[in-house]
């Protein structure tokens, strides 16, 4: 897989994940996801979220995807500590564009925000989706997470929707961004 040094934090590395980083990525979106967002639900929701979205068949599924593309993060050759997912628009966006791409997922676990390692892999991810032609793209983003939204309106992404988002039986107020 390839490697990229970032000109940033020269300790840090961003490369494409593989379907043997399955385990890894497994791992590391349930302690992404758990940090940032397990206060908000009952333990059996986010147990039930975790269980579909973060398992290993979940990312295998997701990396096998030719449609969709994930880089990992790290810091000095030590295990990823962040990681991006993208491809294919999958949001419920009315009229839909058919090249519409997507930023599916992107966190860090929070002990190394403030490194830029956030923007260092959303540089990468649209990168990515604007080789393959995929325009106009979008993010969904929990309505109560204002830096999120204050990050992706850096980047050029404006509210144009919101959608339901289940977190086992917990619904969430997602906002549809669009750039």
């Amino acid at each position: 897989m390839n490697s990229v040094m970032t000109n940033n934090n020269p300790h840090s590395t961003i490369r494409r994940a593989g379907p043997e980083d399955a385990p890894t990525l497994a791992s590391l979106g349930t302690a992404t996801f758990t940090e940032t967002f397990g206060h908000l639900y009952p333990p059996e929701d986010l147990h039930a979220f975790l269980g579909s979205s973060h398992s290993v068949d979940a990312w295998t599924r997701i990396l096998r995807d030719p449609q969709r593309a994930v880089w990992l993060a790290a810091l000095g050759g030590a295990r990823p500590v962040g990681y991006i997912a993208v491809g294919a628009c999958k949001l419920p966006v009315e009229n839909r564009e058919p090249t519409a791409g997507e930023v599916h997922q992107l966190y860090v676990l929070a002990r190394h925000h403030n490194l830029r390692l956030g923007s260092q892999l959303m540089d990468v991810g649209l990168q990515w989706l604007e080789s393959r032609g995929r325009a106009p793209l979008y993010v969904g983003v929990w309505s109560e997470n204002f830096a999120a939204q204050r990050f992706y309106r850096r980047y050029g992404f404006d509210k144009v929707g919101e959608y339901g988002f289940p977190v086992g039986k917990t619904v969430d107020r997602e906002l549809i961004l669009r750039r």
